[in-house]
């Protein structure tokens, strides 16, 4: 099984990318309790994408891809562009670490909490000799995690990212899990 050292880099620069495309509102509990949130995402995602310590290790040394589709889809592009010439190194060095298949099942996970619990279940199988970890925030979101996360958690605005690959994320679940948390989640997003 992967470990978390492992995933570490592609976790973080994912969810650092999740955040600021789909920004939270407020202070800094609705900017933690939003983080939280697509970490869980992204590390749920991050575990079903790469099953195996061979997985995790295999995209540590050839790399995840990086964020250029990611951004021009949802414009992200545009305000990089404006950076300072120093800074724009800097700004961009964390995205090359960004995986696309990853966030776009995080999309679809934060979108549906159906599909994430479907999702848990399954790495939790997966992963029954790692250490248990609660995913409530992104399983069983309450009203404050809702009201943080609106615009992450907002299907519409999460479509363009979820549909990329959603449907390999659905046959990863496998037909029975997938199709059960799609019918809970009701139409498609």
């Amino acid at each position: 099984m992967p470990t978390d050292r492992s995933l570490s880099p592609l976790i973080a620069a994912t969810t650092h990318w999740l955040t600021r495309a789909y920004p939270p509102g407020g202070g800094a509990l609705q900017r933690s309790l939003a983080e939280a949130q697509a970490r869980q995402a992204v590390t749920l995602a991050a575990w079903l994408r790469y099953p195996t310590e061979l997985d995790a290790q295999l995209v540590a040394l050839s790399g995840p891809g990086g964020s250029h589709r990611l951004d021009w889809i949802t414009g992200a592009d545009a305000a990089d562009a404006r950076a300072v010439p120093d800074e724009e190194q800097a700004q961009s060095a964390w995205r090359t670490w960004v995986d696309e298949v990853v966030v776009s099942w995080a999309a679809c996970l934060l979108g549906a909490p159906a599909l994430a619990v479907a999702a848990h279940a399954l790495a939790s199988t997966e992963r029954a000799d790692t250490v248990a970890v609660a995913f409530r925030r992104l399983t069983e979101p309450g009203e404050d995690d809702r009201h943080a996360a609106a615009l992450l958690r907002h299907p519409d605005l999460l479509a363009p990212i979820a549909e990329l690959h959603r449907a390999a994320l659905l046959e990863r679940l496998g037909a029975e899990a997938g199709a059960a948390a799609e019918a809970a989640a009701g139409p498609a997003a």
